[in-house]
């Protein structure tokens, strides 16, 4: 998430005392109202191009630490943390800990994103109000940096399911970008007039329609990548209540919403691709919204400033950051913890608060599963932890870490963001 360029902040509320699976009344902006369900779900039948899923009924099955393409097999094992207030990027050997390599690119880094084919790790550097955007190319081989590619406005960077093109988050354009993979020369370009703070997204089982977070907005926009345009935007519903900040860490959950529209952040889709798990920093949950009709089915509270979601190496879980604050500019040692939700039930399992205090933010899972690494936004640091016991390690960095990328991951090609692996 970034600084919004006409949003100020912030009333408080708190969170709905109801649990995952609750019905949720769902509202589709500029779309035709939706056909009945069909009798059965149509037959798998990926977008020409698009590596078929192994097992089309789990999205992630092909992610599991047995599964690392040979295309990675020397890459160095390294953590990139893309700084944004000190434009650079720290270089974190995973098993030392230690920062090994920093190097300055370009201006208001945000991302770290593996290319479609896993041999590049692209800098998205956004350069926010100006127009010197760029994106800085990272070798895995050595981890060094080349020359900074000019690119309009890439707050964050994904990847058609086919891999024909790098789709360019053009933000403050309120327009998706799609770029030649390896030139980054443009393609075409799909403008979301309604979705205000476009930013992160997830692509559906069969590759043939992706659905973006309007950060501003508090809505969804579903686009058919197929027909190359948008198919309708959600607006999502906040609940009555929302943690609060003052009190303990995951509740209690006790005051009165009065914010009017939420602030979406990382999607996931769910292991059968038919869900999309929505988190959402004003609502302190995850939304979770049926992708075929487009309709928000339920919400699970998680914690203050839910933010990034990272699937488990088996796909069995997903990782919730919760920020630990509502604010966009918040402080250091906030009421920051992770949410381990059960992709079966929809329930919260397990809770982790960060010892002391902390903002987690972005980041993913390591190779093996055992470790979830997060920037801590606020507090200049990247979070090492263990996904058995929820201990925290902790690792001083630049200003401001942001979408930190963990290298190499299992998985045949990359649909970009910090590695959402297929």
């Amino acid at each position: 998430m970034k600084t919004p360029q006409r949003r100020t902040l912030v009333t408080f509320c708190a969170i709905a005392a109801a649990a995952a699976g609750l019905g949720v009344a769902s509202q589709v902006i500029g779309a035709s109202p939706a056909a009945p369900a069909p009798a059965a779900a149509p037959a798998y039948s990926p977008v020409p191009g698009m590596p078929p899923l192994v097992d089309p009924k789990n999205v992630y099955g092909s992610i599991g630490p047995g599964n690392m393409n040979p295309v990675v097999k020397d890459h160095l094992r390294r953590v990139y943390v893309p700084n944004l207030r000190s434009n650079d990027v720290y270089v974190i050997d995973q098993e030392s800990l230690k920062v090994v390599d920093k190097f300055k690119v370009g201006l208001g880094p945000q991302h770290v994103v593996p290319s479609w084919d896993l041999r590049t790790l692209w800098v998205a550097n956004n350069a926010e109000r100006t127009d010197k955007g760029s994106l800085t190319p990272v070798d895995p081989l050595t981890g060094k940096p080349g020359k900074n590619v000019p690119v309009d406005d890439p707050y964050n960077m994904y990847y058609t399911p086919d891999g024909k093109s790098a789709i360019v988050v053009a933000e403050a354009r309120h327009r998706l970008d799609f770029r030649d993979p390896k030139t980054m020369a443009v393609q075409y370009a799909i403008d979301t007039p309604q979705c205000g703070g476009i930013n992160h997204a997830d692509f559906s089982n069969d590759g043939r329609y992706a659905v973006f977070t309007c950060e501003f907005d508090g809505t969804i926009a579903k686009i058919d990548l197929v027909g190359r345009k948008v198919d309708g935007y959600l607006k999502l519903q906040m609940p009555s209540k929302r943690f609060s900040e003052s009190g303990p860490v995951g509740g209690p959950a006790n005051e009165i919403c009065s914010v009017k529209k939420g602030m979406p952040q990382d999607i996931r889709i769910s292991p059968d691709g038919k869900k999309f798990f929505i988190a959402d920093m004003d609502a302190d949950g995850v939304h979770i919204v049926d992708g075929a009709s487009l309709k928000e089915i339920g919400f699970i509270h998680t914690g203050i400033g839910a933010h990034g979601l990272y699937p488990s190496r088996d796909g069995k879980k997903l990782y919730v950051a919760n920020r630990g604050t509502h604010r966009i500019h918040g402080k250091p040692k906030g009421k920051g913890s992770v949410s381990v939700i059960d992709f079966a039930t929809e329930q919260v399992v397990s809770q982790w608060p960060i010892p002391g205090g902390g903002s987690p933010d972005m980041g993913n899972v390591s190779a093996d599963g055992k470790y979830l690494w997060l920037s801590g936004r606020f507090d200049d640091v990247v979070y090492r932890i263990d996904t058995a016991s929820g201990n925290v390690d902790k690792v001083k960095v630049g200003q401001e870490p942001h979408g930190l990328t963990v290298w190499p991951q299992p998985g045949r090609y990359s649909l970009g963001h910090t590695g959402n692996l297929r």
